[in-house]
């Protein structure tokens, strides 16, 4: 029998899955937690399956706007009597993933087998698709500005004989805030050795008010790539202000394009803007 409870985040609804939960831990589980945790950091019953291979987003930062966006933690779990059962999560704040402050967890879900696929008699890939919502209520675990950054991964795996390993800090991954930036060069087309102005914006996504706002403050290059080549070279570097508006000028000495690039933080994703192309006569 598993002696522990989870909460499944589904896509747009929180529903809370009892597998054979005796009352003791039931009752004690917070709100908003999602995943078959005790209170210990770490802990794994003796024979219990070996987990390896995890990855979070397929190794990249997780990257959000001010809409939801889904994205996968994969592992390996292997034990002598096989898989029967894994699930993995990100959180943030607390001592551990069942007392998180933030936990993203599971969003779309039926039957808790279906996460794990057999690869033979001891060995299965399990794939957990995770939501990360900017507008999904508090107790769902949604995104907010405080939580940009890193976070923990927590991981649980099960044996057939109901032997579970768990790791509540197995490691930990970036969720980021997306950011966007514009570019326009004017006059254009212009006269070689003339200065040309190229003015645009950086904004990047408030997760408590689900909008784009201007970036203030935040050091911004801007790059030149020649026609007919693919290398670009920062012209110079130059700062948002109060409102996330950028300006650069530059002298025009040949064809080629300019954009504005801003290679991110901690806590916010790196943006680059269209190339703004310019002709120089």
């Amino acid at each position: 029998m598993r002696t522990r409870a989870f909460v499944a985040l589904t896509t747009g609804a929180l529903a809370l899955t009892a597998v054979a939960v005796p009352a003791a831990h039931a009752d004690d589980r917070p709100t908003g937690s999602a995943l078959p945790f005790s209170s210990a950091s770490a802990a794994a019953a003796p024979g219990g399956p070996k987990i390896s291979n995890l990855s979070v987003n397929g190794g990249k930062v997780v990257i959000a706007g001010v809409s939801k966006k889904t994205f996968n933690i994969k592992f390996t779990a292997k034990d002598s009597d096989g898989i029967a059962f894994g699930i993995a999560a990100l959180w943030r704040g607390g001592p551990n993933a069942d007392r998180a402050e933030k936990l993203l967890s599971i969003a779309e879900y039926t039957n808790p087998n279906n996460l794990c696929k057999r690869v033979d008699s001891t060995t299965s890939t399990c794939t957990i698709k995770v939501l990360a919502d900017p507008k999904a209520p508090i107790s769902e675990g949604d995104l907010d500005n405080a939580n940009a950054g890193r976070w923990n991964i927590a991981v649980y795996a099960e044996d057939k004989r109901e032997k579970g390993t768990e790791n509540q800090r197995y490691g930990t991954h970036y969720v980021k805030r997306a950011a966007t930036a514009t570019a326009k060069a004017t006059p254009n087309p212009i006269k070689k050795g003339k200065t040309l102005t190229v003015a645009g914006s950086l904004t990047r996504a408030n997760w408590d008010t689900n909008k784009y706002a201007g970036f203030a403050g935040q050091s911004v290059k801007l790059q030149y790539k020649k026609k007919g080549t693919d290398t670009w070279t920062t012209v110079k570097t130059v700062s948002s202000n109060s409102r996330g508006k950028v300006e650069a000028k530059a002298k025009a000495t040949a064809d080629g394009s300019y954009r504005f690039t801003y290679g991110g933080s901690t806590t916010t994703g790196s943006a680059s803007s269209k190339a703004a192309v310019v002709d120089v006569t």
